[in-house]
This record gives C-alpha cells, structure tokens and sequence, in this order.
C-alpha cells in the first residue's frame, strides 16, 4: 500500500462535493424564515462522499425536512446529475407530493443543471438554494451525514462499491428511516413518527 500511496489517500479527510462556480441560473434561499408544519412541505437535498479502498464514490440523499426521513438516495462512482436525479427520483416515486413542494439544496452544479431543474419545475416544486459557503443552511442533511457516517460507514471497511451501496441502503432504509429515534420528533424514529402524524391528520 506504500508503495502505490493508498496510505496517503486514505488520510484525506475532505472530498469537495460542491462545485457552485458555473453559468447556470440560482435561486433564493426559500425556507430561510418559514415554519415547517407538515410532510413533502420541503424537502433537503445533499451530497457527501464514502471513502473506498482506493477511490471515493458519492452518496446523494434527500431528507424531508419535517420528519427527518430519507425520502430519496442513490450511491454512485459518479459525482454528477446522474448522481443527485437518481435520489429525486426514487423520493417523488415514493411521495407523490402535490406541487408547491419546496426543494432545498446548495448551490452545486448537480442541483442547478438543467436537467435536474427541469425535472423540478415540471413536477411543480419550488426551487430553493443555500447561500455559498453556508453549510448551516443545510443543517437537517449535515446532521443526516453526520449520523451516517458515525453509526454506519466508519464502523465498516467497504471492499468495493456494491458493499458499501449494500451497506449504506440498509441502514438508511432499515435503520436510520425506521429505528433511529430523534430527541425532534418526540422520540421517534421518522417512519412511526409519520404514521402518527398521518393518524392524526385523518382524525
């Protein structure tokens, strides 16, 4: 490993995720001073990177911001709109949400490409971006990444890409969506805190 320096990649502790110097067009932070009262009101989208043994590959999730679930997420070697259209896609799937959604993200090119927009603007979802260079506009997905790097992937020792998407789809499906509890829903974990507020909704 020495000898074809996999030690030295392997103590990079930061992997750019965000490239916000391009042409296309960016939107004003919408959820900066709004109350967030209910399911697909908004949703939060990010992007971090999972350390494999000699290369990284990027995990796309997005969260709703009420219930903290992770409605949407694909892994890929790819860092590009392949990367972050997967995620939208398996979470309006999913969701169904009526349009008016709210869509949170960064600045990053995946987000503002064309392609990805106009997938927004034709399920009827506002288009809502952080300002560049602060991440606490993005809180609810740092805090997501953050959980799953600690309880998941640094605790694991990925061999290879289909371990870690094998590896990582568990515990956001099983683990994280339906077993983690958060101290911000009561105590619940996201999937029974949704089916609480769906009982209350119909009643």
């Amino acid at each position: 490993m020495r000898e074809e320096s996999l030690l030295c990649q392997l103590k990079r502790r930061f992997v750019p995720t965000t490239d916000s110097a391009h042409a296309f067009a960016r939107y004003p932070n919408l959820i900066k001073d709004i109350e967030i009262y209910r399911l697909d009101q908004v949703w939060i989208a990010d992007i971090t990177y999972i350390r494999l043994p000699t290369a990284f590959c990027y995990l796309a999730a997005i969260l709703d911001a009420y219930s903290r679930k992770c409605v949407g997420w694909h892994l890929s070697r790819w860092i590009d709109t392949r990367l972050t259209l997967g995620a939208l896609e398996m979470a309006f799937s999913s969701r169904l949400p009526d349009p008016g959604l709210i869509h949170h993200s960064d600045q990053g090119v995946q987000y503002a490409s064309s392609e990805y927009v106009a997938r927004l603007e034709d399920a009827g979802t506002q288009i809502s971006m952080a300002a560049v260079g602060n991440p606490y506009e993005n809180a609810k997905a740092e805090s997501f990444f953050r959980t799953l790097k600690l309880e998941e992937v640094y605790l694991k020792d990925y061999q290879d890409f289909e371990e870690a998407y094998e590896n990582i789809g568990e515990f956001i499906e099983e683990l994280y969506n339906q077993k983690r509890l958060h101290s911000s829903l009561g105590y619940l974990p996201p999937v029974e805190f949704e089916t609480l507020y769906a009982l209350q909704a119909g009643s």
